[in-house]
């Protein structure tokens, strides 16, 4: 009699920062993310609570995490996701990509090997930042030329 074997978990420990307004959208993903055959793990470097908060702040404390090896992905939530986006790719080897849909999130690890996810509270539900999260971190990504293009970027400043 064969026994089945369970494929092995993938396990990620995510950094997740958002200021004021996408406080709700974070402690949600918290609660929510659970992609099938990953074990997920968070970093949570705030904001805590409701209260206004500046976002640059939880930029930086994910991206530390990120880049000192503790945390394999970030993701961050601001009201337009832009302010985040921009604080986080101020940092070399941070690859940030602001999505509002499940396809660019995809896309942005499939092509651009992003390590940091910003989502826009303002423009989408929680509800489809799981979706979004979900379909970021079940992407892979390509190589090959599209790794040519992402090493390109860290010759541009």
């Amino acid at each position: 009699m064969r026994t089945k074997t369970v494929p092995e978990l993938r396990r990620f420990t995510i950094a997740i920062g958002a200021d004021h307004r996408g406080f709700a959208h974070k402690e949600y993903l918290k609660k929510m993310v659970a992609p099938v055959g990953m074990k997920i793990s968070w970093i949570d470097v705030g904001a805590f609570n409701s209260d206004r908060s500046d976002y640059p702040l939880f930029a930086r404390a994910a991206c530390q995490e990120l880049l000192a090896g503790r945390a394999q992905r970030a993701i961050l939530i601001c009201g337009s996701g832009v302010g985040m986006a921009i604080a986080a790719n101020r940092f070399k080897g941070i690859y940030a990509a602001l999505a509002w849909n499940e396809e660019v999130a995809r896309v942005s690890r499939e092509d651009d090997d992003t390590n940091v996810l910003a989502l826009p509270s303002d423009f989408v539900t929680a509800e489809q930042s799981v979706t979004i999260v979900h379909a970021w971190l079940q992407a892979e990504f390509r190589g090959g030329r599209y790794q040519e293009r992402v090493a390109l970027l860290d010759t541009l400043g």
